[in-house]
């Protein structure tokens, strides 16, 4: 087990600092026998290290990783089995999850291997995902007669279309790195784009963007204070 940020003792999960300055937050899913399967104390560990990170000045960026074999390869389907609706709905079940899409400083998703159900909606909350060639992705919630439950009916068609994703979520089916990569231009977000253009729009109230376009101007370079 790795200790990091007061002596916190990880279970399910490898955490440290990373990079010749130990500015890159890094954490490993650690469940190889269940190919790193989302169990509810694994993603209740990460959002503690999360929080850590993201609390750490030192740390500009944070990876998520899982194995050669399994970036993670979905819920944990044992744990799953016997709830029933109302202990979901009243305790809104899996709603720490959503954890990893609000840290405010970039995460990385490092994708081999599976990357299923859950653990392809853990990629998509992810800022950036970057995928070995043996990476699968998808969403085959359907095959166990349910349906993703943390974000994958949205975040998937924003990533690879409407069509692809309603493949994908219907059958069960699987797509390589390539496939992924390939589709992923294939749908504008007119809602998304919006988004984003209030958020540029936003950035003319920081110092920091009034430095770097001054500076660009100046041919100069820029002396960011985060602000």
């Amino acid at each position: 087990f790795d200790l990091f940020c007061s002596g916190t003792t990880y279970e399910y999960i490898v955490v440290e600092k990373r990079g010749e300055n130990k500015n890159v937050g890094f954490i490993q899913l650690n469940r190889p026998k269940a190919l790193n399967a989302l169990c509810d104390g694994l993603m209740t560990e990460m959002g503690k290290a999360l929080d850590a990170f993201e609390a750490d000045g030192d740390v500009g960026a944070i990876v998520i990783t899982g194995s050669e074999r399994a970036f993670a390869a979905g819920a944990d389907i044992k744990e799953m089995q016997n709830r029933t609706f109302q202990e979901n709905y009243s305790g809104n079940f899996l709603a720490h999850w959503n954890r990893v899409s609000t840290v405010r400083k970039p995460v990385i998703a490092a994708v081999n291997g599976f990357a299923l159900g859950g653990g392809c909606e853990l990629a998509m909350m992810c800022d950036i995902i970057y995928a070995g060639e043996k990476a699968q992705f998808g969403q085959p919630e359907i095959l166990l007669g349910t349906i993703p439950g943390a974000g994958g009916t949205q975040r998937l068609t924003r990533a690879v279309g409407k069509s692809l994703a309603m493949e994908l979520v219907l059958t069960g089916d699987r797509i390589g790195a390539q496939e992924a990569k390939q589709s992923a231009f294939e749908l504008t977000l007119a809602e998304g784009n919006r988004l984003e253009k209030r958020l540029f729009h936003a950035t003319f109230a920081t110092d920091d963007r009034k430095e770097g376009m001054t500076a660009f101007v100046e041919k100069r370079k820029a002396s960011f204070q985060d602000k």
